[in-house]
This record gives structure tokens, sequence and C-alpha cells, in this order.
């Protein structure tokens, strides 16, 4: 009634007990536990003290929310209970997506994950001879066939040395991240001795890790030449000394140094490694095993391509432009990885069963050519006329008085810090509610079920169905067409 007091209020609320001996909540006990189910009623009671505190509830709308809640603490009990990691709808462009997961699964890749954990396995068994086997081989003879074949003259010529053989002898190990890679290989191959590296290659990546503190880690000492825009190969050569044991080329993978800029073509960077006896290696980064420039993308140099320029080790992300699960992959010459399957880092930072079965699919897609089973990759190729019969497809049904939906010309990227300047063109269904600000609908589409994640630009939701598998099309219909209603 009106005039209601707080203390009123607060006497209508049922105490734990109250609630846990009502008929509505026995199922519920049954079925999840006393002990879960008081915490789930505490927490509910919980919130019906702070609104009535904040007096966002009156005498009406405590009578209301009692009335419903034996399934108020159902659905508390849920999300208490329930996966925190959870699939979304990534309706962002953005492919390779750090905070969405990156690069989706094959469901080649996830049968077999799903096969190599439910029973046991060969991880470490050869099945041949009875005896102990090494993990590395269930990726190491595909990781060979796809980095050994001639892959065509690399576009990275050394200016004064004939052009590399393709590479024998290649190995590749599997760490649990790039970073990783990169700390196990200047560890192994420059601990205590000095790394030369570009001024313009200290890169930052995501969360704020940075190279130079990688270096730090792996006990080696940091030796940069050149200048943040210009570094000439001479200023590699003029830094080895008796103290150098490795020449580091970092790719600028997540952004770009654009106007009065030098850097010394790879092939020089061989040459002058060749001529010094000194191993070198590239942080490729994403790292690619197709070729980026059949959508238009250059100066993405894949991992054969360094490979074949002669390059002696390189180190790059599973989860990335190859499609697969997060993973550190180190390829190169075999003398040098077998140093690193030797170091104690190797396995503190070593992979489990199932980041090689999926590894292992995703590889063997490459290898048969079959490119459209690995989803980023069939995202990546998708043309801006196959997503817009989609997009205008969608805009028919979720179309209402409510909501204007439009089909404009936009953009997506790679992401996952993947050719930073490139972009796909696309299509994209840009969301204007009647009432409501563009933070508003995106917020309630996250809040849908799976979550659908939009972008905001200049006051609208803009979808993106590049990176939006054609089967949950439905999924995003039937969230605007509930939010309209």
């Amino acid at each position: 009634m009106p005039g209601t007091s707080k203390a009123d209020l607060y006497r209508q609320l049922p105490s734990v007990d109250e609630l846990l001996r009502s008929p509505e909540l026995a199922f519920t006990i049954e079925r999840e536990g006393r002990d879960s189910v008081a915490d789930a009623a505490r927490s509910v009671l919980g919130s019906l003290r702070t609104e009535i505190a904040a007096a966002r509830l009156d005498a009406g709308g405590v009578r209301l929310a009692l009335s419903g809640i034996s399934g108020a603490v159902e659905r508390q009990i849920g999300q208490s209970l329930g996966y925190s990691l959870r699939p979304v709808i990534n309706a962002t462009g953005v492919v390779l997506h750090t905070n969405l997961g990156r690069a989706p699964l094959s469901l080649s890749a996830w049968e077999h994950m799903r096969d190599a954990a439910s029973g046991y396995s060969n991880l470490e068994f050869d099945v041949d001879t009875g005896e102990r086997g090494e993990r590395d081989v269930h990726v190491d003879r595909l990781f060979r066939k796809l980095l050994s074949d001639a892959g065509g003259q690399s576009p990275f010529p050394s200016p004064s040395l004939p052009a590399p053989p393709p590479p024998t002898g290649i190995a590749t190990i599997v760490v649990n991240n790039n970073a990783a890679a990169v700390l196990l290989a200047l560890n192994t191959l420059a601990e205590g001795g000095e790394v030369v590296v570009s001024r313009g290659e200290l890169v930052e990546i995501g969360g704020s890790f940075r190279i130079p503190d990688v270096m730090s880690k792996s006990q080696v000492t940091l030796r940069e030449v050149g200048t943040t825009n210009r570094t000439r190969v001479a200023d590699y050569e003029a830094a080895i000394n008796e103290k150098t044991r490795l020449l580091l080329r970092v790719h600028r993978s997540n952004f770009q140094i654009t106007g009065f800029t030098e850097q010394p073509a790879i092939g020089e960077l061989v040459e002058l490694a060749r001529k010094r006896n000194i191993p070198l290696m590239e942080d490729l980064g994403s790292g690619s095993l197709f070729d980026l420039r059949s959508l238009g993308v250059n100066g993405e140099p894949g991992i054969r391509d360094s490979l074949h320029a002669g390059v002696n080790v390189v180190s790059y992300s599973g989860d990335k432009l190859l499609g697969g699960p997060q993973a550190g992959l180190l390829s190169g010459r075999g003398d040098l990885i077998a140093r690193m399957r030797a170091n104690s880092l190797f396995r503190a930072l070593r992979v489990d069963k199932l980041t090689y079965a999926a590894l292992e699919a995703t590889l063997l897609a490459y290898l048969k050519q079959d490119h459209e089973a690995v989803p980023a990759l069939r995202m990546m190729h998708l043309s801006k006329d196959e997503i817009g019969k989609r997009a205008e497809a969608v805009a028919d049904k979720a179309r209402s008085s409510r909501w204007a939906v439009e089909i404009i010309d936009g953009e997506s990227v790679i992401g996952g810090g993947a050719a930073p300047s490139a972009v796909l063109p696309t299509r994209l269904l840009a969301v204007i509610g009647d009432g409501l600000t563009a933070d508003e609908i995106s917020a309630r589409l996250r809040a849908s079920d799976p979550p659908i994640i939009a972008r905001v630009e200049e006051g609208r939701v803009l979808l993106d169905l590049r990176t939006v598998f054609p089967e949950q099309d439905g999924a995003v219909i039937a969230a605007l067409q509930e939010m309209a209603r």
C-alpha cells in the first residue's frame, strides 16, 4: 500500500528456511542439493533487499517479486551452477577476434578432440613397437609435408646470393602459445648472449606483453639497432660481436609504420646470417599456410615464404591465420629445433592431447587442400555478394515497426594481429531502434541466448554476417524479432 515503510517491506520477505520449506522448491532441492538452493535463495533475497533499500520496489513490486520467487531461485541456480565459458555469436566482422576466442575450430578438429579425450590414446606410445613414443610425431610429419614442398620462388630473394633451395630437414615443435615459442627459442639459442633486433620491431602484443620483456625472461641481452622508423642491414652487421648468438626479425603484425621508413629485406638478413654463421629467427606472430594475396593482402609473408627465403627458425600462432587451436609453433632447421626440444623449458610449455588432436585435423585439411573446412579461411574468402544475400534475407524477416534495418556497405577485418591495414569488403545490417540508443540495442543483443556480439558505430548497431555461421542466422532473426515484441 502507498506509504509502506522500508522496514515493513523488509518484513514481507521470507527467510531462507521458509523458502527451503516451500513445496515449489522441493524438486529443485532434490535435483541440485539443499546447499546450492540455499545459496541461490540468499542471493535472490539479497537482491530484493538491495532494491528496497534503493527505493526501487514498493509494496506492489514486492508482492509481484514474491509471487515469482521460486522461479527467481531456479534462474539463480542456473547462473551460479552453469558454465561461465559459453558460445556467443560473433557479428563484429572481426574474423580472428581475440576476445571471442580467435579462430573457431573445424568440425573435423572438434570430432578428433572428442575421440582423443573420451578414452585413451597413443599420445606418447608407439603402437608398432610397443615402446614409448614422442607426442611431436602426430603433427611434425604433417608440417614436414606442408613446409618442405617447393612453394614456388620466394617473394623475398637475397640481393646477391642465389635463391636457396626448398628447405630440407624442417622440423616443428608445439608449445602453448607464440609468446612461449619465442621464449623457448631465445633461451635455447641465445641464453647468456645477445640478440640483435630492430628498434622498430620491439612490439607490444595484447595484454601489455612486450617483446623486450619476453627476451629478458629468456635470459638474453637485447641489442637494439637502427631507429624506430629506419633500420638497415648495416646496422645489424655493426652490432654483431663475440656475444651475438641470434639475429631476430619480428613481424609488425599488429601495427604499421608509414612515411619515411626503411627495413632490410629478409634476403639481406639471410645473407648476413650465413656470412657470419649466426642463426636468423623470424617471429611471424600470426603465420599463414595460405597465400594472403588471394584476399588482396600484400606484404604478409607466410610460414613457407620465410623458410624458403632461408630463415632458420620461424615462430607463429596456431589459432590465428592457421585457423587451429591456441598453440605456439616453432618450425625450422632440424638441429636447432632439436636443441629446443631438449631444453627443460619445453616440457613446461608443451601442449596436451586435445591441442595435438585439433592441430592434426586442421593440418590434414591443408594437405587435402580443403580450405573450406577451416572456418576462419572460409569466412575470409566470403565475397561481398554472398554476405549481402544473407543480410537481405535476415533483414526481410527482422524488420518491424520498431526497427529500421538497412543493408549498407562496410568492411570486415582479419584481426588477431594479422594484416592490420587490410580490410575485406562486406555488407552490414545496420539496426536503428525506436526509442532505444545503439548501446541499449547492443546490450539487449548481448542478453539474448546465445549472446550476439555486434559493433556500434555512428549511433547504429552494425551486424556483419561474415563472422556469423549461416546456421546462426535464425538466432539473429529470432533475437531481433523478440526485441521488437
